[in-house]
């Protein structure tokens, strides 16, 4: 079990931030065609309370925390190609990349070490949701 307090410490400054969620979110949309039309009939609001307790657990269980497992295999679920919104593995990559750019942006204190440790834990989960596709 790796400690991931660093990350959940990192993430809360990036939350502080009312632009941290809708900033990743447009940098997200703007990465490919596809992941635009999968938002077309979002409620926002709804679906930043989603990410922001999404992001959470995805931290949680990439540090070893068996207590969000079941939260996380919803998550994953929802994602399959049998899910209510499934998400092409093949998307994942923009994900990442556009939650990396928003911590950039919004961590005063990231490191390159923290930098790297985010990158891990994202790669984690989000290996997790391709395999449970």
């Amino acid at each position: 079990m790796s400690d991931y307090s660093d990350l959940q410490a990192s993430y809360g400054r990036c939350v502080r931030n009312r632009d941290f969620i809708p900033g990743f979110y447009q940098r997200l949309l703007s990465k490919d065609e596809r992941i635009a039309a999968m938002f077309k009939r979002t409620n926002w609001s709804v679906q930043n309370r989603a990410l922001r307790r999404g992001i959470s657990i995805a931290l949680t269980w990439a540090g070893g925390s068996k207590i969000v497992d079941r939260q996380l295999e919803e998550m994953a679920d929802a994602h399959s190609r049998k899910g209510r919104v499934p998400v092409d593995p093949v998307l994942y990559v923009f994900w990442r990349e556009a939650l990396m750019e928003s911590v950039r942006l919004h961590d005063p204190q990231l490191t390159p070490e923290l930098e790297r440790r985010w990158s891990d834990a994202l790669k984690k989960t989000t290996d997790y949701f391709i395999e449970l596709y």
